[in-house]
């Protein structure tokens, strides 16, 4: 049992929107406490279930042997409870803000998939990276130095500056603000519930700044 109250469920603010992820104790301390309700999604639409109501719930379901077969149950002396996957805060209503990361996706997005030297847009496997102040030149991992070019202009800029290269942008990079981004787990098991809320992540190596 204490694996299954390590696992994860999914956090969502008052307006439904995902924040983060919490234990499965947690989850139950957050129900008992009235701070939180467990989500349901039945027959297409969410269905809010409170602590008492779900215990309701979890009996009916395990008497009548209804309960879906990926569930987890939890085991006390006087009660066998469905592990709710999804929790919704009934009096939080911020989201999680965190600056965007400096990864190739990210830059690529940023600048629209266009080449910062020719404005062309193009395939994600025709781009590149390129440092706008050359790393031989003491340029650095940073979203102001590094910007989208095609794999040509890249090459032919080469270890120089734009202006040594006679090359110019087409705008400043900048850094990006701060958004809202949540960040799940690493888990081999995937949640169905959680796919009403979150959607498919996207590997994305990071590169560090300096």
């Amino acid at each position: 049992m204490s694996e299954v109250l390590a696992s994860h469920v999914l956090v969502l603010n008052r307006g439904y929107s995902p924040i983060r992820t919490t234990t499965v104790r947690d989850a139950f301390v957050k129900l008992f406490a009235s701070v939180a309700e467990a989500v349901a999604v039945e027959d297409g639409a969410y269905v809010s279930y409170d602590f008492h109501s779900w215990v309701e719930v979890s009996l009916l379901r395990n008497e009548l042997n209804e309960a879906p077969p990926e569930a987890d149950w939890i085991h006390t002396p006087s009660l066998s409870l469905i592990v709710p996957r999804v929790i919704r805060l009934l009096d939080y209503d911020r989201l999680p803000v965190h600056s965007v990361k400096l990864t190739r996706k990210n830059i690529y997005e940023r600048d629209r998939y266009t080449c910062q030297y020719t404005g062309r847009k193009l395939r994600p496997a025709d781009l590149n990276i390129d440092h706008v102040i050359p790393r031989s030149q003491g340029g650095r991992n940073t979203w102001e130095n590094l910007v989208t070019c095609s794999v040509d202009a890249n090459s032919r800029k080469g270890g120089r500056t734009p202006r040594e290269a006679g090359m110019k942008l087409i705008r400043k990079p900048i850094r990006p603000a701060p958004r809202h981004q949540l960040k799940l787990p690493t888990t081999n098991r995937r949640y169905r519930d959680w796919d009403h809320f979150v959607s498919d992540l996207y590997w994305n190596a990071e590169l560090d700044e300096d």
